[in-house]
């Protein structure tokens, strides 16, 4: 028996008495997108069980709406509940809510701590996970997939045909979408920039994005929205400035993101949320990597889309994630992207 067939017969017998099951995953924005697939898996395996979610503040509008979830728990781990007394207390909320069954996406000791005092009967996590010894199983992490394959590996790969594998992000009604478009003047076709992220050497240059808005206006017919966080107003202020462009940044919820994306008719960015949004609502989408790489696996997921990179680069993949900094000062991934290349491959994937 093989492990795929091993955990489909684990889980069929075990199924029987799960009634709750927690899914827990408290990373990134761009993650939690990532991760919606395995809330669709758990429904397939456990098909009469409750599917909680345990996320941050911020995830939580990407999937409370979500059909197959009875509720979502938010963990402020940076916020309010930081710290060992933030542990103790979640685990006290996770013991009286008497889950079953827990699977944990997230691969830090903290989750890992959390769920064990939480009684939890079985726990599922990464064998690759900071302290698995807490886990009642543990299952290999797929490696060198696109991460949606990776997230589903906990739940054994071979239990679905890999076209399940679909992100699941809940479209704003198109009430409240037209709402915001009538509200912003942003009625489409539009593109959506978003030319910022947590971490600056993912930024492709903002003159490069705003020499591209400008060519979309004029070559394409569209108008420009730019996105971005409340930490992103300057570069998005940057790329808006002295042009036509619509400057949507630190205005909207992710309730808001989502209704603004969802009918965008391009999405260019960088590595960062954004592209897996667009992935999720199959906007045409080009995305610059610059000191990361497609190849670490958060690349696009089953859209129309290019990714653009500076290559010839000894120094870049520079980091996994990201820096705050150049290390050699040069920022050539940033700024060694043509707008003229971008153009070319937002061209093609909206002929397709």
């Amino acid at each position: 028996m093989d492990e795929g067939d091993y955990f489909f017969w684990l889980n069929l017998s075990s199924g029987l008495g799960v009634k709750k099951i927690l899914l827990v995953q408290t990373s990134f924005l761009g993650d939690v997108v990532l991760s919606t697939p395995v809330i669709d898996g758990i429904s397939q395996l456990y098909p009469e069980a409750e599917i909680w979610i345990m996320t941050t503040v911020q995830s939580k509008a990407l999937v409370e709406r979500n059909p197959k979830l009875s509720g979502c728990i938010t963990f402020d781990k940076r916020g309010a509940e930081a710290g060992l007394i933030g542990i103790l207390k979640k685990a006290k909320e996770l013991r009286d809510s008497k889950f079953d069954l827990a699977y944990s996406l997230h691969r830090s000791a903290r989750t890992a701590i959390m769920l064990y005092l939480s009684g939890i009967p079985e726990r599922v996590g990464f064998k690759e996970a900071t302290a698995s010894f807490l886990y009642t199983r543990t299952v290999a992490r797929e490696k060198d997939a696109h991460d949606v394959i990776r997230n589903m590996s906990l739940l054994g790969l071979d239990n679905f045909p890999e076209q399940d594998f679909e992100l699941n992000i809940n479209r704003c009604s198109e009430e409240v979408a037209k709402g915001i478009q009538e509200r912003e003047n942003i009625t489409p076709p539009y593109a959506v920039l978003a030319p910022g992220s947590v971490w600056e050497t993912k930024r492709w240059h903002w003159s490069q994005y705003k020499k591209l808005g400008s060519d979309l206006i004029t070559s394409n017919g569209l108008k420009i929205v730019v996105i971005g966080s409340s930490n992103e107003e300057d570069v998005c202020t940057a790329v808006c400035q002295n042009t036509p462009f619509v400057n949507l940044a630190g205005k909207l919820s992710i309730s808001e993101l989502i209704a603004v994306v969802q009918s965008a008719n391009l999405v260019v960015c960088n590595d960062s949320m954004p592209l897996h949004l667009a992935s999720a609502f199959k906007i045409p989408t080009v995305s610059v990597f610059c000191a990361t790489s497609p190849a670490f696996g958060f690349g696009p997921w089953r859209n129309k889309a290019e990714v653009v990179e500076k290559e010839s680069l000894s120094c870049k993949p520079c980091t996994r994630h990201g820096g705050h900094s150049c290390p050699t000062g040069t920022e050539l991934c940033m700024k060694g992207v043509e707008a003229d290349r971008v153009l070319s491959a937002v061209n093609r994937v909206l002929a397709t």
